[in-house]
């Protein structure tokens, strides 16, 4: 978020004047995040245990609000078993779990793919107690899966991208248009072989975009415009440089400006910007930006049993690697495919223009999982703050 466009959000020029010392003060401090908010992107530096650096560099993976809802239990020898921190889901835009089980999945991943780096093999048995039940307020301590550790892992070449995988969340230079050679290599990445059910998509044709692009504006809107799901990601928003040290997780906020304004109690978080509002027009202006600059799109679908949840979440990771490796940006633009009631139209769009047919009446039907735009980012993604390791691993 720019200056203009906060002093926008803040309510107007006076806010600009009120926090011009504060401005000066700050303005020294840079935006970047405390070094100690993103050492997981150093790797496992220290670490001796390989499970333990397998699990270091496995909480680096994407998930929803960036939650890290991950915990992992080491206490049976040459195991890892992966459970879900119920405190840490999204009951209000994921009611159904879905989207923390493919941040499951991409966690998954990586830790299998940092085993082989280390010469383990992995065998992964998905719900070894049964599979989590549909409604989030009935999950349990039932672990998503048990990781028994073998002899003889070979190294994935991707894994070299895992400590360099970004997420741009910026305005793509529509300048820059992603060359459908790129978007065929990309979609060769994946799936594993194994995962039949599961297929990965995607478009630059400029015939298509159009619709795409509206199809994220305006389920955007939706979002934002429902209270609780936007209140939602306010709750999790951190602003300044203690907060995100203090949390080191959710949706980071570390401009001087906005951190200037905060300190001036002029930062709102305890309701929703209404509609019309200066605050509501510089949040969708921010989403249209997204929406607006997409250069192509990725997809992946799959049926939608809680292992197929799982088994999308292992994709998308593989996917973004490898947009990392071809240096272009993946950033999941996931509102059309939330499953709360006021953004079913959205929800049954999606899968007209991804698959051309009606959305999914059960587990068994093709869903869309994941919806990326793709483009090339102006300036680097940054790292993203993560909890330290101590916080995901019971022993």
């Amino acid at each position: 978020m720019n200056r203009r466009n906060f002093i926008r959000l803040a309510g107007g020029g006076t806010i600009a004047a009120a926090t011009a010392g504060s401005l000066a003060a700050c303005g020294a401090l840079g935006s970047h995040y405390p070094a100690e908010a993103v050492e997981a992107w150093n790797g496992p530096v220290g670490e001796t245990d390989l499970r333990r650096r397998a699990v270091a560099y496995a909480i680096t993976a994407p998930n929803p609000h960036n939650l890290q809802p991950w915990l992992v239990d080491l206490r049976e020898q040459g195991v890892i078993t992966l459970r879900t921190d119920r405190e840490r889901v999204l009951p209000h835009t994921d009611p159904l779990g879905r989207q923390i089980l493919i941040g499951h999945g991409a966690f998954l991943e990586l830790l299998v793919m940092a085993l082989a780096q280390q010469g383990v093999a992995s065998q992964v048995q998905l719900w070894p107690q049964g599979e989590l039940p549909t409604a989030l307020k009935d999950w349990d301590e039932r672990p998503v899966a048990r990781i028994t550790l073998q002899p003889g892992g070979q190294p994935d070449p991707l894994f070299a991208q895992v400590l360099l995988r970004r997420t741009p969340k910026t305005d793509f230079d529509t300048t820059r248009p992603v060359a459908p050679e790129l978007l065929a290599r990309l979609l060769a990445s994946a799936p594993a072989s194994g995962q039949t059910a599961l297929r990965v998509g995607g478009t630059v044709a400029a015939e298509q975009l159009p619709a795409l692009r509206t199809l994220c504006w305006e389920s955007a809107q939706v979002e934002l415009l429902t209270p609780r799901t936007m209140m939602e990601s306010i709750h999790l928003t951190r602003v300044g440089p203690a907060e995100i040290l203090q949390h080191r997780d959710g949706i980071s906020i570390n401009s001087p400006f906005v951190r200037a304004v905060a300190a001036l109690g002029l930062f709102d978080r305890t309701q929703p910007p209404a509609e019309g509002s200066a605050a509501y027009k510089s949040a969708m202006g921010r989403f249209e930006g997204h929406s607006r600059t997409a250069m192509g799109f990725v997809w992946i679908t799959s049926p939608n049993t809680r292992s197929d949840q799982v088994q999308a979440g292992r994709a998308y990771v593989r996917l973004q690697l490898q947009a990392t490796a071809l240096g272009v940006g993946m950033h999941p633009m996931s509102q059309a495919l939330q499953e709360f009631a006021e953004m079913a139209p959205h929800y049954e769009r999606v899968h007209q223009l991804v698959l051309g047919q009606p959305a999914p009446r059960t587990p068994h039907d093709a869903t869309v999982q994941m919806f990326c735009r793709m483009g090339y980012a102006p300036d680097p993604a940054p790292a993203t703050p993560r909890r330290p390791l101590a916080k995901f691993v019971q022993v």
